[in-house]
């Protein structure tokens, strides 16, 4: 944001987009590959200092190393109230994003292209074969319960976890939910395509824009407090079953989180693709945490009963096919 105001650089005066008090751009377009997390290269009548700056300061570059001085000290910290606590800051940066979503959709409108028996270039059809994308990335949703479970052993007043859990699962899906279809109702097609959405949507709004520039900081300040959480969960569940203790000393501790950035970082580097990582991992781990340990679990009860019938063991093996296919899809697609 800074730097572009500093080297008088006008973003959609080089990057299709709309014009207006409301401008939204279209990255994607400029190079013409799809959509991704990745930065786009911009040249002004100054730009030595702005060519320096983009080598230093690059998205996938540079700034995931930055990154690593702020939050591998985080992960070591040992108490799980800390990161539970922490991470409740993390709800200010959602309130704001959908506050976000709601000012630009009231500025933007709707626009949405009903014309079902005509050809329309901005008509985007209700079903298209690259749907196992989307049972990609909810498959990790319903994937990440195994990581709540494990956050809400810490809680209190154990009775109360059925009720806790249900009321956020609720206002989870009721986030993602609003933000999704608003965002692409609201995204101006025409003149621009649809498929110009970004998988970071902030992408869309160009660097002079200063709610979305607040809205990245919010957003930054939110994976700071959601990213100790999730490596505390990590370490949790594999220093405990590999060592029998959460913490079995700093040094395992500092192994593993050492592990578990290198492995963002690399990714961050050489993958930075926000949609593909979410539903590969899902499509991965939920293979196993949604479609086959419960089903293969539930029939076993249900054997050693003696109450497994065919039609239970039917359902089951299928459920668990379905989960297969969701993964081989995901490498199809």
């Amino acid at each position: 944001f800074f730097s572009d105001f500093v080297h008088d650089i006008n973003v959609t005066d080089i990057v299709p987009g709309t014009n207006g008090s409301n401008k939204v751009i279209c990255p994607s377009a400029a190079s013409g590959h799809p959509p991704q997390n990745r930065s786009v290269m911009f040249s002004s009548g100054n730009n030595t200092g702005f060519e320096l700056f983009e080598e230093w300061w690059n998205k996938s570059q540079t700034v995931p190393f930055y990154l690593i001085a702020v939050l591998l000290p985080l992960l070591n910290l040992k108490s799980p109230s800390f990161f539970a606590k922490f991470n409740v800051l993390g709800t200010v940066s959602v309130v704001y994003l959908v506050f976000l979503v709601t000012v630009k959709a009231a500025h933007l409108g709707i626009h949405l292209e009903y014309n079902w028996f005509t050809e329309n270039d901005f008509f985007v059809p209700e079903f298209r074969i690259l749907f196992p994308q989307l049972t990609g990335v909810l498959t990790l949703a319903f994937f990440i319960h195994n990581c709540v479970i494990t956050l809400l052993q810490n809680n209190r007043n154990q009775e109360n976890n059925v009720r806790d859990l249900s009321i956020a699962y609720f206002l989870v899906g009721l986030t993602y939910l609003y933000v999704g279809v608003i965002i692409f109702a609201s995204f101006p097609s025409p003149p621009l395509s649809k498929e110009c959405i970004e998988q970071n949507f902030l992408d869309n709004f160009p660097s002079d824009d200063i709610m979305s520039f607040v809205a990245r900081i919010f957003l930054l300040f939110q994976m700071m407090t959601v990213y100790p959480l999730l490596g505390y969960l990590a370490r949790v569940q594999l220093l405990r079953q590999f060592f029998g203790n959460a913490y079995p000393s700093v040094f395992h501790v500092l192994v593993l989180n050492v592990a578990i950035v290198g492995a963002g970082v690399a990714m961050a580097r050489f993958y930075p693709n926000i949609g593909g990582i979410i539903r590969y991992s899902g499509a991965t781990c939920g293979l196993a945490f949604v479609f086959v340990y419960p089903s293969l679990i539930y029939v076993i009860s249900l054997h050693r009963a003696e109450q497994l019938t065919w039609p239970a063991l039917i359902i089951h093996i299928f459920i668990i096919l379905l989960g297969l296919a969701n993964l081989i899809a995901q490498f199809l697609l």
